[in-house]
């Protein structure tokens, strides 16, 4: 008795070891490292019934980053459902001559949809959308508009980005933000082009489709060599002026950037224009092209309009799928407001994060430890907790549109955010790890799930405030999430 009593002592530590090697590794490689001392670390992983694997101030919120799309998107598929389409519709006001001039504004009204115009697959071509816009207004017996061609944004209240957005993401794609109606995800293409020399003004030029109404203002000048692109653009929708600074280096070639676009609805109308006028129904022009805040005239009853066709967006899913795996802000942020407007009829964003919150309040799950200020984790005023997480997502995990929102996240080796991830990993282990990455200046994360024989493992690791490249704490990150895995695995067995 006494010789097992030692044997089973002596096999204690072993077991010990394998039963948390998730925890161990924490304890050993983050705690022990200088890089994670100094940061803000919270980590929590939870085991197919709900047991705490391992844990480090997993009660602690912190800056999420992108994995707030998890959120967003996981609330989302509940609330509008996996089928949900946006539309968007054609409509005018006024009268029909007998010649065919429509003595009246024409108005394309949005329903939000983030995919209308956008060069993303799983867009519709907007030649496609165009044309079924043009063949109905064909069919009315319109032949030239003697009015204006008006971009209708009412569908979301007049404010495209959240307050704590940081002034300087604005003129970047990433911060670009929805409106009512949205155009090639509210973006704006430029080919820029350094000069001769050191000093010389760079050429900057507007692709189309771009606002006719915008203004654009260049101040842009040649930089040495190695200095590559050092250029800032500067927009509000203030006013439709857009601010080109700073340097581009001389040995840089010629390219094409995308920045913030605050005028989707006018750009939008502008196109459609143009593609009229390409099918032989003119209009005023460009000068009549605008959207209603643009005009500042009284708007017209929407119901009063005299309503000629309606397309719709992709489904919500797919839609979905885009955004956890490519990180797609502009969309997060237009569902985010979408539920708010399907929830309390009310898109600002504040009223948006407050109706996501009460919706999973009512629906059981705790909300402590969230604080959500937009749809996609820009803002720098998003706090969670990894309790959160690995709380929301076990109740997603009981939810009729589970698998779907599962296959929405991205893994090793997949394309997406993560396919770098784990490189030289085994593909039984890639494969069972799906998660959504988040990066903003000094925050590195992940959040998602194992995939277990027996149910799923559920984990969120968020990293604040490291003072080193992201380079330096991502194998130690990447090496938790192995860990995790292979605990998965063996249990997969």
């Amino acid at each position: 008795m006494r010789t097992r009593l030692i044997a089973a002592l002596l096999l204690l530590p072993g077991l010990l070891f394998a039963q948390n090697r998730v925890q161990n590794y924490i304890n050993r490689q983050l705690k022990t490292d200088s890089l994670f001392i100094n940061a803000a670390v919270g980590i929590l992983a939870v085991d197919e019934n709900g047991k705490d694997i391992a844990s480090w101030n997993g009660e602690m919120p912190l800056l999420t980053a992108s994995t707030m799309k998890t959120i967003t998107t996981g609330v989302a598929i509940e609330v509008l459902g996996p089928d949900f389409k946006f539309s968007t519709k054609v409509a005018y006001d006024g009268y029909i001559m007998d010649d065919g001039t429509l003595n009246g504004d024409l108005y394309i009204v949005g329903g939000g949809d983030p995919t209308l115009g956008s060069h993303d697959k799983i867009a519709f071509p907007i030649d496609s959308i165009f044309a079924i816009w043009a063949d109905a207004i064909a069919e009315a017996g319109i032949k030239r508009i003697n009015g204006s061609i008006i971009g209708d944004d009412r569908f979301f209240i007049d404010e495209n980005i959240p307050d704590s957005w940081a002034y300087g993401n604005l003129g970047y794609y990433y911060g670009s933000g929805p409106s009512g109606l949205s155009y090639a995800e509210n973006l704006s293409r430029f080919e820029i082009e350094p000069g001769a020399t050191v000093g010389d003004p760079v050429k900057i030029t507007p692709l189309p489709s771009y606002s006719p109404k915008m203004t654009y203002i260049n101040e842009v000048i040649t930089g040495p060599e190695k200095s590559r692109d050092g250029t800032e653009y500067y927009v509000t929708n203030l006013a439709p002026v857009g601010k080109f600074v700073g340097t581009y280096a001389v040995d840089m070639p010629k390219r094409v950037v995308t920045r913030s676009n605050r005028f989707g609805p006018s750009t939008c109308a502008g196109a459609f224009d143009s593609f009229l006028a390409g099918k032989g129904i003119p209009s005023r022009g460009v000068n009549d092209v605008a959207s209603l805040r643009q005009m500042g005239i009284a708007v017209p009853d929407q119901n009063k309009l005299t309503y000629l066709a309606e397309t719709f967006s992709p489904e919500l899913i797919e839609i979905i799928n885009v955004t956890n795996t490519i990180s797609n802000n502009f969309y997060a942020e237009t569902m985010l407001k979408m539920l708010g407007k399907a929830l309390v009829d009310n898109s600002y964003f504040y009223a948006s994060t407050e109706a996501v919150e009460q919706y999973l309040r009512d629906h059981g799950v705790d909300t402590y430890g969230l604080r959500q200020d937009d749809g996609s984790g820009l803002s720098r005023e998003n706090y969670v907790s990894p309790r959160f997480f690995t709380n929301f997502y076990t109740y997603k995990e009981q939810s009729a549109t589970f698998a779907q929102y599962f296959e929405s996240f991205p893994g090793p080796g997949r394309p997406g955010t993560l396919e770098g991830v784990l490189k030289e990993e085994k593909q039984e282990i890639k494969e069972i790890i799906r998660a959504k990455s988040g990066s903003l200046s000094s925050v590195r994360c992940y959040a998602g799930y194992v995939k277990t024989k027996k149910g799923y493992i559920k984990f969120a690791i968020l990293v604040n405030n490291f003072d080193c490249p992201t380079s330096a704490v991502q194998p130690k990150i990447e090496g938790f999430m192995r860990e995790l895995a292979k605990y998965g695995s063996s249990h997969r067995r």
